[in-house]
C-alpha cells in the first residue's frame, strides 16, 4: 500500500506544473537561470513575444514563486527563485518515489 501525498503537497505540484505548462514560461525560466537577472525588456528581446504577454507569463511564474521580481526604478527586475526550483525537484522527488514504492506492475488496469 503506498503512503499518499498530502491534499497540501498535491496542489503544490499541480500549482507548479501547471505554471510551467506553456513553452514561453519554461523559455523565460530558461533565460533567468542562464543570468544573474534582468528586466523585462531584455526577456521581450529574447522571445518572438509581445511585452504584455512576457509579462503575463511573468505574473504566472511569480504568482508559483518560482521568478522574483524587484522593482528597481521604473522596471522590474526579475530572477530565478532557485530555491523554489529545489523544492520542485524535492516535490517530483517525493512524487517519483510515492511511484515506485506503488509497484505499477500489480495495478490490474
Amino acid at each position: 500500500m503506498i503512503t499518499v501525498l498530502s491534499p497540501a503537497v498535491e496542489t503544490d505540484i499541480a500549482g507548479l506544473a501547471k505554471a510551467l505548462g506553456h513553452p514561453a514560461r519554461v523559455r523565460i525560466l530558461q533565460l533567468l537561470l542562464a543570468r544573474e537577472a534582468c528586466y523585462c525588456g531584455q526577456i521581450v528581446d529574447e522571445l518572438p513575444l509581445a511585452q504584455a504577454t512576457v509579462s503575463q507569463h511573468l505574473k504566472v511564474l511569480r504568482d508559483a514563486g518560482l521568478v522574483v521580481g524587484e522593482i528597481d526604478g521604473l522596471r522590474t527586475c526579475y530572477w530565478a527563485s532557485r530555491e523554489r526550483l529545489t523544492q520542485l525537484h524535492e516535490l517530483l522527488g517525493d512524487l517519483l518515489a510515492e511511484a515506485v514504492e506503488a509497484h505499477p506492475d500489480d495495478c490490474n488496469c
